[in-house]
């Protein structure tokens, strides 16, 4: 279940992780260098926001209980991608005239370690960064099978009460015939009794006649 999201899933991290630490390098260029650098990054930031539309597609066609696990964490993704386009944006824009790459050549040593330094707090931002997303990652996805587990639960809860519902149909079913077959019997035995009371009352009618003739011959 959401294997192709995963398949993007793992694509973004990956390119993520990457940007950052050519975010991270461009920072420290200038000049010519600095531009392709920044080019590289938004082809790969192009790339990026192709993988969130694609892991959107995907979220969107799955289960409902599962695409609202999914799309929590795009919007995570989203939030990280916008990020690093505003990391771009503050690279790109920064002040890279002669004065400031003047001052940054006769800073010497001291400019050096301080830019060492920077770097490695970026790194560390970076890893830290990584790490958060892929604790964010592993509980999403502990989530999303807790979530299936519920769901394989209910559809076998909603078995077994289909299986229920049918057996009671058939008993039903069974009665009803019982019942068809009960009413037919009375039906019959209706008219058998209507039958014998119309025979039994021509009897009487019979003797009565017989009766009163031969009551007549003897009076007579």
């Amino acid at each position: 279940m959401g294997e192709v999201f995963e398949g993007y899933e793992r694509q973004y991290c990956e390119l993520s992780a990457n940007l950052s630490k050519k975010c991270t390098t461009a920072s420290l260029l200038d000049g010519e260098q600095k531009r392709q650098k920044i080019s590289e990054i938004k082809a790969g930031l192009d790339e990026a926001d192709s993988l969130i539309r694609k892991m959107d597609l995907e979220a969107r066609s799955l289960q409902p209980n599962v695409k609202a696990v999914l799309l929590a964490k795009l919007r995570e993704y989203k939030s990280d991608l916008n990020n690093l386009k505003s990391e771009v944006k503050r690279i790109a824009s920064a002040n890279s005239n002669q004065a400031a790459r003047d001052e940054l050549l006769e800073s010497g040593m001291a400019d050096a370690m301080s830019v060492s330094a920077n770097q490695r707090a970026r790194l560390m931002m970076s890893t830290d960064r990584i790490n958060q997303s892929s604790d964010r990652i592993k509980e999403s996805r502990r989530t999303m099978l807790e979530t299936e587990e519920l769901g394989v639960s209910i559809l076998q809860d909603l078995h077994q009460q289909r299986q229920s519902l049918l057996h009671a149909h058939d008993t039903l079913h069974g009665v009803d015939d019982n019942i068809s077959r009960s009413k037919k019997i009375l039906t019959n035995m209706s008219r058998r009794m209507s039958r014998n009371k119309w025979i039994i009352g021509s009897v009487i009618a019979v003797l009565v006649v017989v009766i009163a003739l031969i009551l007549y011959f003897k009076l007579k």
